[in-house]
Parts: structure tokens; C-alpha cells; sequence
């Protein structure tokens, strides 16, 4: 199997040090390249062929949240996974929005970040309900109705059982957990995640959920949204 060739991005050598050495461990992926700031990031990827970024949020001359917006804005990007030392750091869901895969606290069990890069490298972003709630209760305090009607209605674009599967990506559900709650297989919970995507114009399920939520946020269901700008 090819590794997962990594990029890690943090002002602090310690930090880098420490996730190039827990990351070693794991022979199914590869520390390619090391970088300080967001210009070093953008640099080391126009040298060297990376499948994943883990990438720092706050950095000096260059910060995270710009060298995400730039590097998911290119032709066939790598993925990008926030690190943040907040679950509810405000800049998070900026770079979710941009179209990073998701975020890990700095406190995360070695193991679980392993696990975590394994499973973005395989198209499966990693974002607890948890924090995905933290995330958009912090975000849309004082414009939640506005953004909520504009959700409902791109939402309406969906079929019946592509609203099914965006209510269950929402809840944080894997592509498993949703194929039992939906007696449907995995397959078809991908084919119905990826059509949903193309619909909204959405890089990855993460901001999938983001959306979801959006429309929920004044206590309307996914399923029964208004009138769409695709069902006019």
C-alpha cells in the first residue's frame, strides 16, 4: 500500500518534532515535508507530492487559515487537516468553509491522530458532532435566520434520500453508521454523498455538515425545506 505522504505546518519545532516522530510510527504513512508557516507550506508543495496537510491555524508572517484557502483553491489539492489548540476556535470554521477535511485538537491521542489521517486519506473528513455543534454555535450567533433560509433553500435541491443521507452526515455519522441507520449499503451512502456535494458545490462532506446544521439552526428539518433555487 502507498503511504499517505504528510505536510506538517507549525511555527513551533517542538510541535513538528513530536508529530513527525508519533507519525513514524505508522509504516502506512510518510512525513514528506516540514514547514513553519503558510509560505513555507506553499513552497514545500510546489516541490513535493503530498496527499494530506496538517496544518497549524495560528503562525506568524503567514497564518494557517490563509495558506488553506490558497492551497484548497488550487487544481487537484491535498487534503487539508486543521490542528488548533480551541474545539471552538472561531478560525476553524473559516477553514472549513475553505475546504479543509477537518480539525484535531493538539491534546488528541496519538492514536486517534493516526486513525484520523487514515480515514481523511481515504475521503471519510473527520469532525465530531461535538465540536461541529461548538463549532456552529459560536459561528452564527446574530445572523443564524438568514444564513438558515439561504441553507433550506440550496438544500431543496436534494432528492428525499440525498436529504436523508446530509441529515445523518450532519449528525457526524460515518459512511457505515449511516448505511445501518439508512438499510442501505456503504456504496450507496458514497454515491449519495458525492451527488450531494455536486448539487451545492461543496468540497467534502465536512461542509455537508456545516450546511445541515445552517438549515436546522432555527429548528427546521433537512427533509422538508423551502422552496429551492433548483425547483423553481
Amino acid at each position: 500500500m502507498t503511504p499517505v505522504r504528510v505536510l506538517i505546518v507549525d511555527d513551533d519545532a517542538l510541535v513538528r518534532t513530536g508529530l513527525v516522530m508519533m507519525l513514524r510510527e505508522a509504516p502506512d504513512i510518510e512525513v514528506v515535508a516540514e514547514a513553519a508557516d503558510g509560505q513555507e507550506a506553499l513552497s514545500a508543495l510546489a516541490h513535493t507530492d503530498v496527499d494530506l496537510v496538517l496544518m497549524d491555524i495560528r503562525m506568524p508572517h503567514f497564518d494557517g487559515l490563509s495558506a488553506t484557502e490558497m492551497i484548497r483553491a488550487a487544481p487537484r489539492p491535498p487534503e487539508v487537516v486543521v490542528l488548533t489548540t480551541f474545539d471552538a476556535d472561531a478560525h476553524v470554521h473559516r477553514a472549513l468553509r475553505a475546504g479543509a477535511a477537518g480539525f484535531l485538537l493538539k491534546d488528541t491521542p496519538p492514536e486517534q491522530i493516526v486513525d484520523s489521517i487514515r480515514r481523511i486519506a481515504d475521503g471519510e473528513p473527520v469532525l465530531s458532532s461535538s465540536v461541529l455543534k461548538a463549532l456552529i454555535e459560536r459561528t452564527f450567533t446574530g445572523e443564524t435566520a438568514a444564513r438558515a433560509a439561504e441553507a433550506r433553500d440550496w438544500l431543496a435541491v436534494l432528492n428525499e434520500r440525498e436529504r436523508d443521507v446530509a441529515d445523518d452526515v450532519g449528525s457526524g455519522m460515518t459512511n457505515a453508521e449511516i448505511a445501518d441507520h439508512l438499510y442501505i449499503a456503504v456504496p450507496t451512502v458514497k454515491t449519495h454523498v458525492s451527488a450531494a456535494l455536486t448539487k451545492l458545490g461543496l468540497s467534502n462532506r465536512v461542509q455537508l455538515a456545516l450546511f445541515v446544521h445552517e438549515a436546522k439552526s432555527t429548528g427546521a428539518g433537512v427533509a422538508a425545506p423551502r422552496r429551492g433555487r433548483g425547483n423553481s
